[in-house]
């Protein structure tokens, strides 16, 4: 099992993406290919779970769109992602926060993470 990990490590280029967890909002900037036009589309919302470990590592971000809810999978390793960053670190006590997809309005937002920076 372990040559497997080794092979696939060599294999796929990871990508430089920075640290999130579940409950983070997200802005994933993914590359789309339109016949030979290619342009990159920004898809915002909350990390509602990370999934798996390697070259199959998954996240999921879930967005509101017209008061419907969408969610969409992205790997970890796929060259189409272009960049993510993180506009909020979300406090919420689970790794995969499915219930989000029953919540509306007030009642699906998230706490904030409060950052502390050192003064001199």
């Amino acid at each position: 099992m372990d040559i497997l990990r080794e092979v696939s490590k060599k294999l796929v280029a990871a990508n430089e993406l920075p640290e999130f967890g579940a409950g983070d909002t997200v802005i994933v900037s993914y590359k789309i290919k339109e016949g030979s036009k290619e342009r990159i589309q920004q898809f915002q919302g909350i990390v509602i779970q990370k999934r798996s470990t390697g070259p199959t590592e998954t996240f999921t971000v879930r967005k509101m769109s017209g008061g419907i809810g969408v969610e969409r999978i992205f790997p970890i390793n796929s060259p189409f992602i272009d960049d993510v960053k993180v506009t909020k670190k979300g406090k919420v006590r689970r790794a995969r926060i499915f219930y989000q997809r029953e919540r509306t309005g007030k009642s699906a937002r998230i706490k904030e993470k409060k950052r502390f920076t050192k003064k001199s």
